[in-house]
């Protein structure tokens, strides 16, 4: 059996400390130059609101990126990193099988459902320590838990408890989307080819309606 745990790291352009990311750029052994250009770029910065003709008083921003800034990709990158390199050894000091992919899920694969879900506990709990200690935490509402399984019998996982950290206690879903697939626990995508099947039948029923009375679509519309 294979389980998989899914979850969104929060507050992540609230609370990005500048000192922090500065010492991880001179870790990674960054030109000097680069490292420069970032402490000019980030530290003493500050910042004011309006709100139609009121502006507020300037005050210091010590942590945060605007949402809209170009470099906010390879600034969560680059102070990403370093959480996810520590996650990896510690896992593999500490010997737990799991697998980290795409930044925000967890996987993991035993014959025991119990042994899968202390597994996934120990492995979100070193994850949302180390967020912690960084100044980010996990949005615990968007957390999902999934299992598959080869088994021919009915199949149905207990569910995994996070209460003591904070976290809900979570019921494993029938369906899960991912990446724009919908994966059932038996992986056969009847729900995902049922889906994407009534969402083109929906597409050439609205083409009707879009389209002139006398001629319908042109070619290159459709």
């Amino acid at each position: 059996m294979i389980s998989t745990l899914a979850f969104d790291i929060a507050q992540f352009l609230l609370f990005l400390n500048y000192q922090l990311l500065l010492l991880i750029l001179a870790k990674a052994r960054f030109d000097f130059r680069i490292s420069s250009f970032f402490s000019y770029y980030l530290i003493g910065r500050s910042a004011t609101y309006q709100w139609n003709d009121f502006f507020s008083p300037y005050f210091n921003v010590g942590v945060g990126i605007g949402q809209s800034s170009a470099l906010l990709p390879i600034l969560s990158t680059l102070y990403l990193s370093l959480i996810f390199d520590i996650f990896e050894k510690r896992i593999k000091n500490l010997k737990i099988p799991v697998s980290f992919v795409d930044d925000r899920l967890i996987v993991s694969q035993n014959t025991s459902l119990t042994v899968l879900n202390s597994h996934l506990f120990c492995s979100y709990y070193i994850m949302y320590s180390l967020l912690g200690q960084f100044g980010l935490i996990i949005e615990h509402k968007k957390i999902e838990v999934f299992y598959f399984s080869r088994s021919y019998s009915c199949f149905e996982p207990p569910p995994l408890n996070l209460t003591t950290l904070g976290g809900p206690i979570l019921h494993p879903k029938e369906t899960w989307h991912y990446l724009g697939f919908i994966f059932n626990r038996k992986l056969m995508f009847r729900q995902h080819i049922n889906f994407y099947a009534n969402k083109m039948l929906s597409t050439i029923k609205c083409m009707k309606i879009l389209g002139n009375l006398s001629r319908g679509l042109i070619s290159i519309q459709k």
